[in-house]
């Protein structure tokens, strides 16, 4: 996506409008959109320091309508972090384990970044917004402990690190239905747009980067706008979506419909105590990259990590399916033969399914699908579970 705006508009991320916070010091932040969430009657939690939505109504009727028909979710929490610069490039290969300098402008990249010992402090994404400028997205809780290591790495590069966490409100359209809505919208060519891509367009007359990622399972975009652009642009969604269903999507269903897809979160199936290898996400990390004569943060330890992974792999993550209806949860043990042969990491009923669903990390030698006598710890009692291939769901294309 080029970083030139569309005539007579200004770029989303350059502008010096303060993020909409509360005034009482230590108070959870305020996304643009909060008068909206409450005027629709939704249940706010506290996320990551943020006030954010967790349900408007019911959580199963929602993930429902992101699977048949569009969710709308307000995603202002992410971290957006500009990284700019002729070294733009070369400085985001020192300090992630991907090849992003290969990214060609206008796409996507999903990545890691990690400690020296290789610990996973956060999973991104990167866009490539122009030859040389990048937007990486991290996860709430982890976006200062990622600024402050992007800004630490920058020493030597001729690049620019800047926090653009004010300068963004991020709105998301998930589900079969999205394409169309988003049509009926903006002249912007969607079905160019390819999965882990952007472009910058127009929606219903609000300038903003339109990215085609996703964390639900189904198609769906992201709109990067200015805050002062929110509630507007929520708003025409909102009208554009009527006639198809489209509905208000809080944190609880967003959780479900990623668990069904398989989708890792961070602080559940990711965290400083993993190395990519662990996750079973060693796929992310190129040793090939050229760029800083091969040297990236964790290089050695990642190398290690991949050569023990390949000669003793280590627990690996699997889905559990449950034959009853208790429902694991994050901590549970997983058990075999009397034995603790794993960890649940995510668990929740699947409104899909119809059953309870989890993603656990287990030993390699019961983690293959259909393994017999596996169950999971639930307050005493090993109720039988299912070991399957992740993901739960998937879309049909």
């Amino acid at each position: 996506m080029s970083h030139v705006p569309p005539s007579g508009t200004s770029t989303p991320g350059t502008s010096d409008a303060p993020a909409a916070t509360p005034g009482v010091p230590g108070a959870p932040r305020l996304t643009a959109l909060d008068a909206t969430h409450r005027a629709l009657g939704a249940t706010m939690t506290d996320f990551a320091g943020w006030d954010m939505p967790l349900r408007y109504a019911s959580e199963r009727d929602e993930h429902q309508a992101v699977r048949t028909r569009a969710g709308l979710f307000d995603l202002s929490h992410m971290g957006e972090i500009t990284v700019s610069g002729p070294a733009a490039g070369d400085l985001l290969d020192y300090a992630l384990v991907g090849n992003i300098g290969a990214v060609a402008v206008g796409r996507a990249r999903y990545t890691m970044i990690c400690q020296e010992d290789g610990g996973i402090l956060d999973d991104l994404i990167v866009y490539r917004l122009g030859e040389d400028t990048f937007m990486v997205v991290a996860n709430a809780s982890n976006a200062q402990t990622v600024l402050d290591a992007l800004t630490a790495r920058a020493e030597g590069f001729d690049a620019a690190v800047r926090d653009d966490r004010d300068a963004y409100a991020l709105l998301a359209v998930q589900g079969p239905e999205s394409p169309g809505i988003l049509k009926s919208l903006t002249d912007a060519d969607l079905d160019g747009l390819k999965y882990y891509a952007g472009l910058p367009g127009t929606v219903a007359g609000v300038p903003a980067l339109i990215a085609r990622t996703g964390y639900t399972g189904e198609d769906g975009f992201e709109l990067f706008v200015e805050p002062r652009y929110a509630e507007g642009l929520w708003q025409a969604l909102t009208e554009a979506g009527e006639s198809v269903g489209l509905v208000p999507c809080g944190l609880s269903c967003r959780d479900t419909l990623r668990l069904e897809a398989g989708m890792p979160l961070y602080g559940n199936e990711l965290s400083t105590a993993l190395t990519p290898f662990d996750a079973g996400l060693g796929r992310v990390v190129k040793f090939e990259k050229t760029s800083n004569g091969g040297a990236f943060v964790g290089r050695e330890a990642l190398q290690a990590a991949a050569e023990r992974a390949a000669s003793a792999p280590p627990r690996k993550l699997v889905g559990l399916i449950a034959e009853g209806r208790r429902v694991p949860r994050a901590g549970y043990q997983v058990v075999a033969d009397g034995a603790v042969v794993g960890e649940v990491t995510s668990g929740a009923p699947s409104p899909t399914l119809g059953r309870p669903i989890a993603m656990a990390y287990v030993d390699a030698s019961h983690a293959a699908p259909g393994t017999a006598g596996v169950g999971v710890d639930i307050r005493g009692s090993h109720e039988p579970y299912e070991v399957v291939a992740l993901p739960f769901y998937k879309r049909q294309k």
